[in-house]
């Protein structure tokens, strides 16, 4: 007879290696199944954010814009360097070891925690059954009391740009060029398309983003998106709002995109073109048809507020549930869901789960945004800042962006963060601690900041909530 675990979870992605270790950690006998094979031709943890997507990019991103900061700004601040050059080879190399450091942590935390990994594809056949089947094809069934399916996520693939290797790529194909294409087309201009457009641009390419709809990141507070976007325009990404792929074709070694725009149908050729538009979550195959998970029409798996399935002892986490297809929210859902399996009460707050592309300067946010207030018919005040007025965002020479803080105008609790600039990423944690906490704006008023740090750009934008920030001439309130 097989094993029996307290807690089987299908998928060593953010969500289900968490999910395992968790478990583990609360005294439950606790497996995870992975089938994702690497390089070297064994089985990797980590799933797409740490294999192909998260860390990767992030390497590739900071290698870079060090680049970028060395050729073009080294100089406004004294230090002379000539004839820098991009190694894009090393930088691959440099981006597949950080790889597989990460790898090898999540494989030793498995071994320390006394979680079970199991490899191959793991597949639903049972309310309290997994099928596990081995890279040569044989099967191998387990008892489980509960099950957690954390499969993730696949790129969205196109109708008009098929995939066509080495030319039509998605999110990972863009990861693994060679040399930076002379004239690189990207199809989406989100959080994906944005950060690679950024890496090829910085490396030499000539990038143009079609982005289908008429608005710039729609889901960020209008007055950072449009910062945004005049940032990145400097920058020289050409973004193409409103702009939608009808077609390719590829030509030897070209690809000719056809799109539509206001302007009617037009055309552009593209040595290389990477394909963005989004990602789907990845459960065909997970559940065998026997058991009654319920799924809807695009794949998602139904699931309440703690992330259980119409199914008692099934639960299901990450990019094949609803809501953002984030790491970290994944992560969180796995220590929820193995705090439950272990009998404790648990529960996520989905309203303080913070977002961030990588670019630079970064973007980040985190709760609503002024448009979504307006259209909800809260009553808001808002404090902004600029960067340029913070004396270390000066001496940083990253003076670009602003921070943005919404409150509600009776109860001056906040109700989101946007920032763009240097370290976004970082000082958004701020407004996730803040709104997690109930904090109101005069919360993080009164907080005394150190200076000089480029945090105190938060605390000016919540000084100046109440008209109250220092460091700049307070906007008269309208009456």
């Amino acid at each position: 007879m097989a094993d029996k675990f307290d807690v089987i979870v299908i998928g060593a992605g953010p969500g289900g290696y968490v999910a395992a270790i968790r478990a583990a950690q609360m005294g439950l006998k606790a497996a995870c199944i992975e089938k994702w094979i690497g390089k070297e031709g064994n089985v990797v943890h980590g799933g797409t954010c740490l294999n192909v997507g998260c860390i990767p990019s992030k390497a590739l991103l900071e290698t870079s814009h060090k680049f970028v900061e060395a050729r073009d700004h080294y100089a406004e601040i004294g230090i002379e360097i000539s004839d820098v050059s991009t190694n894009i080879a090393k930088m691959l190399e440099f981006k597949d070891q950080v790889i597989a450091k990460n790898v090898g942590g999540i494989s030793a935390l498995f071994k320390a925690n006394g979680v079970t990994a199991l490899e191959g594809t793991g597949k639903v056949v049972a309310s309290k059954q997994v099928e596990v089947t081995g890279h040569d094809g044989e099967k191998t069934t387990y008892d489980a009391d509960n099950i957690v399916i954390a499969a993730g996520s696949v790129p969205v693939e196109i109708p008009p740009t098929p995939m066509t290797e080495g030319l039509i790529v998605d999110s990972s194909g863009a990861l693994e060029f060679t040399e930076a294409p002379k004239r690189l087309g990207v199809i989406g201009a989100g959080v994906i398309g944005l950060e690679l457009g950024s890496v090829w641009s910085r490396l030499g390419s000539e990038v143009t983003m079609l982005e289908a709809m008429d608005t710039f990141l729609p889901m960020v507070d209008t007055a950072i998106a449009k910062e945004t976007q005049k940032l990145l325009k400097k920058q020289g990404l050409d973004i193409k709002l409103g702009a939608r792929v009808t077609g390719s074709e590829v030509k030897g070694e070209e690809v000719v995109v056809k799109y539509s725009d206001a302007n009617g149908e037009q055309e552009m050729t593209f040595d290389k073109l990477i394909v963005c538009v989004g990602r789907r979550p990845y459960t065909k195959g997970v559940i065998d048809e026997g058991v009654s998970v319920e799924l809807d029409e695009r794949g998602f798996i139904f699931v309440d507020d703690q992330c259980r399935t119409n199914v008692p002892g099934i639960y299901a986490i990450g990019d094949c549930v609803r809501g953002p297809m984030l790491a970290h929210k994944a992560s969180e859902e796995g220590v929820m869901v193995a705090d439950i399996i272990a009998g404790h009460k648990a529960e996520m707050n989905y309203d303080a789960i913070p977002s961030v592309i990588y670019t630079a300067p970064e973007v980040a946010w985190v709760g609503i945004n002024e448009q979504e207030a307006k259209a909800a018919g809260i009553e808001i005040k808002t404090g902004s800042f600029p960067f340029a007025a913070n004396g270390r965002a000066l001496a940083n020479n990253a003076s670009d962006g602003m921070a943005k803080i919404i409150a509600d105008a009776e109860t001056d609790r906040i109700l989101g963060m946007h920032i763009v600039g240097q370290h976004a990423g970082e000082l958004i944690a701020q407004g996730v601690i803040a709104m997690e906490f109930g904090s109101s704006a005069e919360d993080l008023a009164l907080t005394c900041y150190a200076h000089p740090t480029t945090a105190e750009a938060i605390h000016e934008a919540a000084l100046a909530v109440d008209g109250h920030a220092i460091h700049m001439a307070n906007r008269k309130k309208r009456k």
